[in-house]
């Protein structure tokens, strides 16, 4: 079968000589053994290779099974790749097979790879070394023979400067790399992708395809897309939807295009370009902030109570507090109430004509937790339910994501 031949048979559309490149090393690799490792942004379409490695393969009649190590949680992975015995941990109500296990003589895909604890790492690393594993719970070594696909949209290298990858599990993965290229260097892609998926949702939903203009095309295809071909695509279908003229041009078309020079939903922490913060929770980073803003608090009290200390009282200085101090810290008023009493040693008399409460100003604040669960929810519903974008936004691990989400109980 030739590249043109697995375009066809896997839906994939496009031109760009990296894409051939990526194609091309895929159906040179199918016949052996070897371990391939997926690299690219998310959105790019990385989840079709391992398909097309698999079908290309003389293992093609065994089992094929994708995972997405990032959504399933860090106490039941081990037990979803390797297996349980009965009584392993409290409900292993009995003994259950594990994915390696099941793909014996077939593929197994792990996706979002670089999500794996490092625990499950060594795991991972005695399977493709010795082809063996033992499941949780238990002291007999298991065969098994699976051929290795594994793909992730983070710099290895860098995670493993953090610590947060084992080296010598990434040479071993490393064995074949493919790079998938993002739709920003695929340009002249870009149009065809979109006619596709126009054509597609005419027939869908019963209507006339969308068709571009000019300044429209241009626009498309220097857009930065930041979300690749799965964000083409998204917005495609809700142009198809709610335009009723189906010729589109620039003007109309930048209203479906975010603007990616600014984040549209509020930053808790901002995140400099050589760090990614995979195990960091909402809550931490709101805590880290308003400790800062809990220093400067002090600083203030001190200043004040040092420059007038005999005509200005303890609840008149919390009312100017307010006034410096962020909304996530005035829930913390009560406790810094209590730093200002170690300040300020010498009891005074509040005027009753001068007491203050924090409530007079603020009627109502959220608490964290709510404030965590409506932003949680925003981003949910900004990429339509799609956990991987909605965790990329909020600048956390899809497994983070996945456990606040149950946490909530958001739907």
């Amino acid at each position: 079968m030739d590249i043109q031949g697995v375009k066809q048979r896997f839906g994939m559309i496009g031109n760009s000589p990296l894409l051939y490149r990526a194609i091309d090393i895929a159906m040179q690799v199918a016949s052996t053994d070897l371990t391939v490792l997926i690299t690219g942004e998310s959105g790019t379409g990385k989840e079709v290779f391992p398909q097309i490695i698999h079908y290309l393969s003389p293992r093609k009649h065994g089992n094929y099974i994708a995972v997405n190590c990032g959504a399933i949680p860090e106490g039941t992975i081990d037990s979803e790749l390797f297996g349980h015995e009965k009584g392993s941990f409290t409900g292993a109500h009995e003994a259950r097979k594990g994915y390696f296990e099941v793909a014996n003589g077939g593929t197994i895909f792990l996706d979002e790879v670089a999500e794996l604890p490092l625990s499950t790492q060594v795991r991972l690393l005695r399977v493709l070394e010795v082809g063996e594993f033992m499941k949780v719970g238990s002291s007999k070594v298991i065969k098994t023979d699976v051929r290795v696909v594994v793909a992730t949209n983070v710099d290895i290298p860098e995670a493993i400067e953090k610590g947060k990858f084992r080296q010598d599990l990434y040479y071993r993965l490393n064995t074949v790399p493919i790079y998938i290229p993002p739709l920003r260097e695929r340009k002249d892609d870009i149009h065809l992708l979109f006619r596709k998926f126009s054509a597609d949702f005419a027939e869908k939903y019963r209507m006339p395809p969308l068709r571009l203009t000019e300044d429209a095309i241009h626009l498309l295809q220097n857009y930065y897309w930041p979300g690749n071909v799965r964000q083409l695509k998204n917005i495609t279908e809700q142009i198809s939807i709610i335009e009723k003229d189906k010729l589109i041009n620039a003007d109309i078309l930048r209203q479906y295009l975010p603007d990616t020079t600014r984040p549209s939903l509020p930053v808790l922490y901002q995140q400099n370009d050589e760090e990614h913060f995979s195990e960091r929770d909402l809550l931490y980073k709101v805590l880290f902030d308003m400790k800062k803003d809990i220093t400067e608090l002090k600083k203030i009290v001190i200043d004040i109570l040092d420059k007038n200390p005999d005509d200005i009282t303890r609840e008149k200085t919390k009312a100017l507090l307010v006034k410096h101090v962020s909304d996530e810290s005035l829930s913390l008023i009560h406790k810094t109430d209590e730093e200002m009493k170690i300040v300020h040693s010498e009891e005074e008399t509040t005027p009753k004509e001068e007491k203050f409460h924090p409530s007079e100003i603020i009627e109502e604040s959220l608490s964290l937790q709510d404030k965590e669960k409506e932003m949680i929810r925003k981003a949910l519903e900004k990429h339509n339910g799609k956990r991987k974008d909605a965790a990329r936004e909020l600048g956390i691990s899809e497994r983070t994501l996945y456990r606040k989400i149950k946490e909530y109980q958001i739907r």
